[in-house]
């Protein structure tokens, strides 16, 4: 290699080692580098000075990433989150409109109702009696005075209610106001870690000549391929027989159709996708709604073992559920990986699985 080349290179593994960043829990997009398994002939054994250099800025480029996957999880909750409190407050709006023109309303019949009772109430009950040339009349009269009397209680009873309804709307839409300004903070935070991160990262890559980015590709090519041949050494497809169901298949279907477009935080298509923006969207296209997150979707999908996973379910990576696939079969999923790359086909077990989760069980 000459010293031009080396020069770049030095350059980029300074950039690793002056770079900072915020310790989050350890997830990964790419692979990490696992012992290659006996009988395979997977190696990631570093063959001299210039991989070993590209090797730690293959570490590096993974942890920020993975800190930037981290981030779009957070991000994609708030937003997610905001949506719901948005609605909310619409309907608060609608219900406290709609308050104000019921009380309204009642205060008009009320109005009314107090004004005839006024009107006919200038002689006590006994003087009417004497000068009604009908006794039964006056009864029935006096009947009807005490239903008018009774509605009017229940009137003022529905006002009195009417207004503690709108009061309590009141406060709910604060309430939630409040939660969707506390939401779109955290949504604001998580967008600059992000960016931060993906920042640092193209900065690290852009240090690297062509041909160093290269060898860099086929570095993370060749740790994922060491973690799926070790996955596969222990037969695991020799167990993995399950058939999709219709769902399912339109569901992998449509995911499959994404191969090629660009990953993109926080989108869910149709032109870019995150990770959990693809299974989302795959699974809503097959009639079946999940949750937005690849975390919730690990919290509230039903769980399934390894052995016993079909076509469409989703595979959840990394201790905190921070990136997820949808397995395809033969051992394969289709997932969005990161900043910088396309939907795409990938060994199922070339990152760290955390479980499975089945949207339709």
């Amino acid at each position: 290699m000459g010293p031009g080349k080396r020069g770049l290179l030095t350059a980029a593994v300074t950039v690793v080692c002056a770079v900072t960043v915020l310790a989050l829990p350890g997830t990964a997009f790419a692979a990490p580098t696992p012992p290659p398994p006996p009988g395979t002939a997977a190696s990631v054994t570093v063959v001299d000075e210039e991989d070993t250099a590209l090797e730690a800025v293959r570490e590096k480029l993974e942890k920020l990433y993975r800190e930037a996957a981290v981030a779009t999880d957070e991000y994609n909750a708030a937003d997610e989150k905001a949506r719901q409190q948005s609605a909310q407050i619409v309907a608060l709006a609608k219900k406290i409109v709609e308050g104000r023109e019921r009380l309204d309303e009642l205060k008009s019949r009320a109005g009314a109702a107090a004004a005839a009772q006024y009107r006919g109430g200038g002689l006590p009950p006994e003087a009417h009696l004497m000068l009604s040339d009908d006794p039964q009349d006056f009864l029935d009269g006096a009947g009807r005075v005490l239903q008018g009397e009774r509605a009017t209680n229940g009137l003022l009873g529905e006002l009195t209610r009417t207004q503690e309804d709108l009061e309590q709307y009141a406060q709910d839409a604060e309430g939630q106001m409040k939660k969707l300004e506390a939401g779109r903070k955290a949504k604001a935070t998580a967008q600059k870690k992000i960016e931060k991160r993906i920042e640092e990262a193209e900065k690290l890559e852009s240090a690297l000549a062509k041909e160093e980015k290269e060898r860099l590709a086929r570095l993370e090519r060749r740790a994922a391929d060491a973690a799926q041949a070790s996955w596969l050494s222990s037969g695991i497809l020799d167990d993995i027989k399950g058939e999709a169901t219709p769902r399912g298949k339109k569901a992998v279907a449509y995911a499959t159709a994404q191969i090629g477009k660009p990953y993109q935080w926080g989108a869910e298509g149709p032109k870019t996708y995150d990770c959990s923006g693809l299974t989302s969207q795959a699974w809503i296209s097959a009639g079946q709604g999940i949750p937005r997150t690849s975390q919730e979707q690990w919290k509230q999908l039903t769980r399934v073992a390894v052995e016993d996973m079909r076509p469409g379910d989703l595979v959840i990576y990394f201790d905190d559920a921070s990136h997820v696939g949808m397995y395809v079969g033969d051992g394969t999923i289709v997932h969005a990986p990161r900043p910088g790359r396309t939907v795409t086909l990938a060994g199922a077990g070339s990152m760290p699985i955390l479980g499975v989760v089945r949207p339709d069980a």
